[in-house]
């Protein structure tokens, strides 16, 4: 059975403030048997789905969780981006992280909340300045005097100041101006039509990677 299309159906429903009631009859079914599609107890006819996607004007792809985006289109890499070439050149998962980063500040910066942001942009550092201590010692030959951080505990003290910076992110977003700011998967493509195509892949990409690795434990 397909676990996406429970979930989806029904956040595009409550994302757009639409009754199980309302949904049903506009669908041409009962609201039982909607419950029973929304809750994945049963799974709907090809005809229903169809109906589905051109009642919330979005693909079958998207219904089915094959697909990121609600029209089914796939991330393209950035628009607008100026030309690259040589060593600088990114590929397009690579430019899809970028512009996933790119979204998120251009909402942070939207919103004015100084310390938000701030917590996020830590955040973000220091998972780079992570994975780069990663990449550098893969070489026994380059030297440890590079970082001022001890390398025995620097893994363990950056992934601490990484939740501390983490701890502060939700505070600021639940005491700020966040809170109040409601994110539907419309609001993302009309307020952030550049990047949202990044973020929407991005966030599948690593659902797909977590679901994977949960599966994997459960084995």
């Amino acid at each position: 059975m397909n676990t996406d299309f429970p979930r989806i159906i029904t956040l595009l429903r409550k994302e757009r403030n639409i009754s199980q009631k309302q949904a049903a009859a506009d669908l041409g079914v009962s609201q039982a048997l909607l419950s029973h599609y929304e809750k994945g107890i049963r799974e709907c006819g090809l005809e229903f789905l169809v109906n589905t996607a051109d009642y919330y004007n979005v693909s079958c792809d998207y219904l089915l969780g094959r697909c990121a985006e609600p029209m089914g289109k796939a991330d393209n890499a950035p628009h607008n981006d100026a030309a690259e070439s040589g060593t600088d050149k990114l590929t397009a998962p690579q430019k899809m992280l970028i512009n996933s980063e790119k979204l998120i500040f251009s909402f942070l910066n939207a919103l004015e909340d100084a310390a938000l942001e701030k917590s996020v942009r830590g955040y973000l550092s220091l998972a780079v300045y992570r994975i780069f201590r990663v990449i550098y010692s893969a070489n026994p030959k380059n030297d440890r005097r590079f970082f001022t951080v001890d390398s025995p505990g620097a893994d363990g003290f950056t992934s601490a100041a990484m939740e501390l910076k983490k701890a502060q992110a939700e505070n600021a977003a639940k005491n700020g101006a966040m809170q109040n700011v409601q994110i539907t998967t419309n609001s993302i493509s009309e307020d952030h039509p550049e990047y949202a195509s990044a973020l929407l892949n991005q966030i599948k990409s690593c659902e797909d990677c977590v679901n994977t690795a949960m599966n994997s434990a459960e084995e």
